[in-house]
C-alpha cells in the first residue's frame, strides 16, 4: 500500500479531482498558501500496483514533473473504496506485485552509494576476501561478501536501460567496470604485501589451498550463479522486498573470483588469474544479462511511450550482446569443465586398474594403501601430473612387474604419459 502526496499546479485542481473520482479513489484535498503557483496538496492512498497508471494517467492530464509528487509506505489503510482498488488492481500475476516504474528508479538510485564510498567498501571487501581465501576460511569469505556495495551498480544498469534513464546506465556501467578493477587491484597488492612479509608460510601454492583452486578452474555451474542472482536481485527490488541478502548473492558471484584473480598476479602465475578473471566478467555481464530480461518481462516500460520502440530496440541490442558475450565465456567455462571431468574420469579409472592388479593371485599379497592423481598448474586447464600409488605388502622388496603393469596400465588411460609413482610399505598382521 501506498500513500501519495501530490502538489497541485494551480489551473489544474479540478482536472486532478475528476481523473481521482473516474477511478474511485478516496483522497483529502488541503489549500497551500506559501506559493501561489500551487493551489493545494492532494493525498490518496493507492494498491502498490496501481501506483504506476494512476501517476501516468494524472501525467497525461498535464500533471509534470515540477510538480512534487511523494509515494511513501503506508501500513494500514480502511476504506471500502481502497479494497475495490486492490481487487482491481491485484490479481496475482507479476504485475500486480511489482513496485511502480517511479518507485523502481528511485529505488536504483537509492542502491548506488557515492564513489567514494563504493570504493572504499570494495576495496575492504576484496582484502577481506583475499585474506578469507589465503586462510582457507568459508566464514572469512562469506564476511567479505556481505560489506561489498555492489547491488546498486549491478541493478541499475538494467533498469536504466528498461525505463530509458541512459544516465542511470552510464553511471552503473561505470562503477561496474571500476569495481572490478578495484577489486581485482586491492586483492592482488594485499597478496603482495602479505606474500613478501612471509605472513603466510613460504612457498605456499596457491593451488593447494581449495577455496583459491575452485575458483581458478571454475566450471559451468558458476553461471547459475550469476544468473540467479540477476533474476532475484530483480525480482527483490521491483516488488520491495528486502535486497540485502540478495545483495550478499551477487557479492558472492563477483568478489572471490576478483580476489582468486588478484592472488594469482600477485604469486606471479597470471596464466592462473585467467580463470577467476574470465568468471568475474562472465558473472557481472550474467548479472546484468538476467535483470535486463526480467524487468521488460515484468512489464516496465519508459515514460514516454513514443520512447517505447526505441528503448525497445535498445534493450534488445543490449540483451543480445550481453547474451553473445556470456556464450563465448560459457563455451570456456565449459572447456574448464570438461577438462575436469576427463580429469576426474581418469582418476577413476587409474584406481579401478590398480586394485583389479592387485586384485589378480599373482600380487594378492599385496594391498591398496593410498591413492592419489597429482594435479599439474596449468590453469584453467589442469591435468593430471602423475600418480601416486602406496602399497602395502609382506616384507621384501615388489617383483618389478607389479610397478611396470601399473604404469602402463594407468597410462592407457590418458593421451599424454603420466609419471607413476610406486610406493612401497611394509606390512605386518599381529
Amino acid at each position: 500500500m501506498r500513500l501519495v502526496q501530490l502538489t497541485v499546479p494551480t489551473g489544474k485542481q479540478q482536472t486532478i479531482l475528476e481523473t481521482l473520482d473516474d477511478r474511485e479513489i478516496d483522497y483529502v484535498l488541503t489549500d497551500e498558501q506559501s506559493n501561489r503557483d500551487y493551489a493545494g496538496v492532494v493525498y490518496f492512498p493507492l494498491p502498490a500496483p496501481a501506483v504506476e497508471p494512476v501517476l501516468d494517467e494524472l501525467q497525461d492530464a498535464g500533471i509534470d514533473e515540477d510538480a512534487y509528487t511523494v509515494v511513501v509506505d503506508a501500513e494500514t489503510v480502511v476504506s471500502r473504496r481502497f479494497e475495490a482498488l486492490r481487487d482491481e488492481y491485484e490479481n496475482g500475476d507479476v504485475n500486480s506485485d511489482r513496485i511502480s516504474r517511479q518507485e523502481l528508479q528511485a529505488e536504483a538510485q537509492s542502491l548506488t552509494p557515492t564513489f567514494a564510498v563504493y570504493a572504499i567498501m570494495t576495496i575492504i571487501s576484496a582484502v577481506v576476501a583475499t585474506a578469507g581465501l589465503l586462510l582457507d576460511s568459508p566464514a572469512v569469505v562469506v564476511g567479505s561478501m556481505v560489506i561489498a556495495p555492489l547491488i546498486g551498480p549491478a541493478l541499475g544498469l538494467s533498469v536504466g536501460s528498461v525505463i530509458n534513464d541512459e544516465d542511470l546506465f552510464h553511471e552503473s556501467l561505470r562503477y561496474q567496470l571500476l569495481g572490478i578493477v578495484l577489486a581485482i587491484g586491492a586483492a592482488a597488492v594485499f597478496a603482495l604485501l602479505v606474500r613478501v612479509t612471509n605472513v603466510v608460510p613460504p612457498g605456499l601454492e596457491i593451488g593447494a589451498v581449495d577455496e583459491i583452486s575452485e575458483r581458478l578452474a571454475p566450471d559451468l555451474l558458476s553461471l547459475a550463479i550469476a544468473l540467479g542472482a540477476g533474476v532475484a536481485g530483480i525480482i527483490s527490488i521491483a516488488t520491495g522486498t528486502s535486497v540485502a541478502l540478495v545483495g550478499v548473492m551477487i557479492a558472492a558471484a563477483l568478489i572471490p573470483p576478483a580476489a582468486a584473480a588478484g592472488i594469482a598476479i600477485a604469486w606471479g602465475q597470471p596464466s592462473a588469474a585467467i580463470g577467476s578473471t574470465v568468471l568475474v566478467l562472465v558473472n557481472v555481464l550474467s548479472v546484468n544479462l538476467a535483470g535486463l530480461l526480467t524487468l521488460w518481462y515484468t512489464g516496465y516500460r519508459p515514460e514516454n511511450l513514443f520512447s517505447i520502440g526505441q528503448t525497445e530496440q535498445r534493450v534488445r541490442r543490449r540483451v543480445l550482446g550481453l547474451a553473445a558475450i556470456v556464450l563465448i565465456f560459457a563455451v570456456f567455462l565449459g572447456a574448464i569443465t570438461y577438462t575436469s571431468f576427463v580429469a576426474a574420469t581418469f582418476e577413476e579409472n587409474a584406481r579401478e586398474e590398480v586394485e583389479m592388479i592387485l586384485a589378480e593371485d599373482e600380487f594378492e599379497q599385496y594391498q591398496l594403501l593410498e591413492f592419489e592423481v597429482v594435479m599439474d598448474d596449468e590453469y584453467p586447464f589442469v591435468g593430471p601430473e602423475r600418480v601416486v600409488v602406496t602399497i602395502g605388502g609382506p616384507a621384501g622388496e615388489s617383483p618389478p612387474a607389479l610397478a611396470d603393469r601399473i604404469h602402463e596400465q594407468i597410462n592407457e588411460h590418458s593421451d599424454e604419459t603420466v609419471a607413476v609413482e610406486i610406493r612401497y610399505f611394509e606390512t605386518v598382521e599381529r
